[in-house]
């Protein structure tokens, strides 16, 4: 089963674009973040990013770091992330989850045994921020050997030439990072989004996503008319932060943000 096609063609066929929610697994704890899952969900997120937590997250800004070291200091293992994955496919064996994760993640342990692992604990595609194509040979034979799709990225930096030679290596999805830096909820949408995204899509027939600030309906909505996919993330793990002492303000918070970014993702 291809989770991730099947999500884009279900999105695409009912004139909307794919929405990608991100969380850290483990923020705040093992048993709210399951309940986080559930309800982004239940909410209408087509894929689910879930950011396997690490001690030092380069591509994330401040709120995506804490929320890994909320994770951490939780006491929350490499096992524990295989098994929120365990415990969601018990309940649903349709929507896509993607790890966003670190290469030193996979590699200290084994890769192939990671990848292995991952797989069977119903993982469908892994994007590794600090994997760049030309390093991944040995990443991207164990991914096909496991039937593991991949994702990569693009930046607004990246010249025409590369985005064809990186686009050629994405079994998944192509993630373009709309703005430089580190993750975090911006303003405004990039000036040069529309023109990034046409030269992307004249080099690649992969669902393309476009992440990094998107924070409200409006964002989302412009975005949508553009590409496949529309990734939020810190907006969402801001809603953990302001109710770390309130699970069931969270929980609610949450749906209302995620219902409404949702609705955003159709098209006129």
């Amino acid at each position: 089963m291809n989770r991730i096609e099947n999500a884009f063609n279900q999105a695409k066929a009912e004139n909307r674009s794919a929405f990608v929610s991100y969380i850290c697994a483990g923020d705040p704890d093992a048993a709210t973040s399951l309940d986080i899952c559930r309800t982004l969900i239940r909410s209408g997120v087509d894929i689910l990013e879930i950011g396997v937590p690490f001690s030092d997250p380069l591509a994330d800004g401040l709120t995506n770091q804490l929320a890994a070291q909320r994770a951490l200091e939780a006491g929350t293992t490499g096992e524990d992330v295989f098994n929120l994955v365990r415990y969601l496919r018990k309940e649903n064996d349709t929507v896509p989850v993607v790890f966003y994760t670190y290469y030193n993640l996979m590699f200290s342990g084994g890769l192939d045994a990671y990848i292995a692992r991952a797989k069977e604990a119903g993982v469908d595609g892994l994007l590794v921020l600090d994997l760049p194509p030309e390093e991944a040979e040995e990443f991207m034979v164990s991914c096909e050997k496991h039937g593991m799709k991949t994702v990569f990225l693009l930046a607004p930096t990246t010249p025409e030439k590369r985005v064809e030679y990186i686009a050629q290596y994405a079994t998944g999805f192509i993630y373009y990072v709309s703005r430089t830096g580190v993750t975090g909820v911006r303003d405004n949408l990039a000036s040069d989004l529309g023109e990034m995204v046409a030269m992307i899509k004249r080099h690649s027939d992969k669902p393309l996503v476009v992440g990094f600030g998107i924070h409200n309906r409006e964002q989302v909505r412009a975005v949508a008319e553009l590409a496949d996919g529309v990734v939020v993330g810190s907006a969402i793990v801001n809603t953990i932060k302001d109710n770390l002492n309130d699970r069931s303000a969270m929980l609610e918070g949450m749906k209302g943000l995620v219902t409404d970014l949702v609705e955003g993702t159709r098209r006129s």
